[in-house]
């Protein structure tokens, strides 16, 4: 009886505490961001060239001439704006994300853009290269109230294919970021992308260009992602796009085959990628709301043929009848958002 009051003594002068006690920053409600879907809702992006993509009268292989029509698709630019307007290959499928807008498969598409800044991030910061970041805004506002999802200087932490100067990045970031304010450029947000693995909490805020300019934060997600982006994402209170993803295995240093058209393989990755990918996806629904796959056949393109990590990548979900037959029905649900004409006013805009 004495140990019972005892108990019950401690339990009554802690009694206060569990009731006053705020909770910390990181359980506060974080404001909604630019085109954020609802909670547990989620923007699909098919990627990453236009042969992958599908759906087109040239390029009619791909996952859209397969499945639905997803949210938007991926597509991949340079400062001076190659694969905009017109068709420009880099060694891994045409790209030209004009040609797509113009197909009316594609008329309530979002669009994804990765801009990349290899080579030209210190004279994007100079202002040197004013003129086409002015032509980008422009071809963007052009879109009217399409939402585009620009990844500036996406993989910032790639050292070793980005080799990125940091202050040179940061500077550059802010510069587009401004010319695109003054510009009232509206129709955009700007999403920070890691490569998704060995970047620590340290290393992210050192890259970070901070809250006032950026939307979104991002990662790929391919071998064996770390969770270092979600938890930076949800400190500083931003939406994750998982920006890149597709099956690879690996390892240590050693990666292994995945090509789709083995069906052994295919369900192999099924099982070891696609299901812990939908489950990242379903247990961190209060930040990832978007994610974009990687429809190709990585072992086919000349960029890839001799990279150790895709070139045994086929990644084409209709190379597997196995794959296809799941992926289908994952997709059907209502939580993966359809295209249509009321999407666009659904996502929030610009708190």
């Amino acid at each position: 009886m004495k140990f019972l009051k005892l108990i019950i003594t401690i339990w009554l002068s802690a009694l206060p505490q569990l009731i006053y006690t705020q909770p910390s920053d990181s359980n506060l409600e974080r404001k909604t961001s630019k085109f954020e879907p609802t909670e547990g809702k989620y923007l699909f992006f098919i990627g990453q060239d236009m042969g992958a993509i599908g759906g087109l009268d040239n390029y009619a292989n791909g996952y859209c001439d397969n499945f639905d029509v997803p949210t938007g698709f991926t597509l991949y630019t340079n400062v001076r704006n190659q694969g905009i307007k017109t068709i420009f290959n880099w060694g891994a499928g045409d790209n030209c994300a004009q040609c797509i807008l113009e197909d009316s498969d594609f008329k309530n598409s979002l669009v994804s853009i990765g801009l990349s800044l290899v080579n030209d991030e210190k004279e994007v910061a100079n202002g040197k290269r004013d003129s086409y970041i002015k032509e980008l805004g422009m071809w963007i506002k052009s879109l009217g109230k399409r939402p585009v999802f620009l990844r500036i200087g996406y993989e910032f932490d790639g050292w070793e294919w980005n080799h990125y100067n940091k202050r040179h990045y940061l500077k550059a970031w802010k510069r587009i970021y401004t010319i695109f304010n003054e510009m009232n450029v509206t129709n955009v947000a700007l999403v920070w992308q890691s490569k998704g693995s060995g970047s620590n909490q340290g290393i992210l805020e050192k890259w970070y260009p901070g809250d006032d300019l950026v939307d979104w934060c991002g990662y790929s997600y391919f071998g064996n992602p770390d969770e270092e982006m979600l938890t930076f994402a949800r400190k500083h209170k931003k939406p994750v796009f998982i920006a890149e993803a597709a099956p690879v295995f690996e390892e240590g240093n050693l990666y292994f085959d995945t090509r789709f058209t083995n069906p052994k393989i295919a369900e192999t990755a099924w099982t070891k990628w696609f299901v812990p990918f939908l489950e990242t996806l379903h247990h961190n629904s209060d930040v990832i709301k978007a994610f974009g796959y990687i429809n190709a056949n990585w072992s086919a393109q000349s960029m890839w043929k001799t990279n150790p990590v895709f070139k045994k990548v086929d990644s084409r979900i209709q190379a597997s009848d196995f794959i296809s037959r799941k992926w289908e029905k994952e997709m059907a649900k209502p939580k993966y958002l359809k295209p249509n004409a009321k999407l666009w006013q659904r996502l929030h805009k610009h708190p």
